[in-house]
């Protein structure tokens, strides 16, 4: 089932040489890819916003108690 969007870009490749073609193709799949990557990133990141709230609100807790320490980044 094509939609008409996919039936416009079909027709727009049907009139470039072969090679064109060939280039608009892999160009499309690494957007795809990309967007793909995207989306699986944002969902993920969403999944993770109450850990990253609650470790946020330990965080503050700890300095307000004065239990944290400075990062040592040399040391990472």
């Amino acid at each position: 089932m094509s939609s008409p969007a996919i039936n416009t870009v079909i027709k727009m490749m049907e009139s470039l040489p072969e090679d064109i073609q060939h280039k608009i193709v892999e160009h499309l799949r690494e957007y795809i890819q990309d967007l793909q990557y995207e989306d699986k990133w944002n969902k993920s990141f969403n999944k993770s916003q109450d850990k990253l709230i609650a470790a946020a609100k330990i965080a503050k807790q700890q300095i307000a108690e004065g239990k944290a320490k400075p990062m040592d980044y040399d040391k990472l």
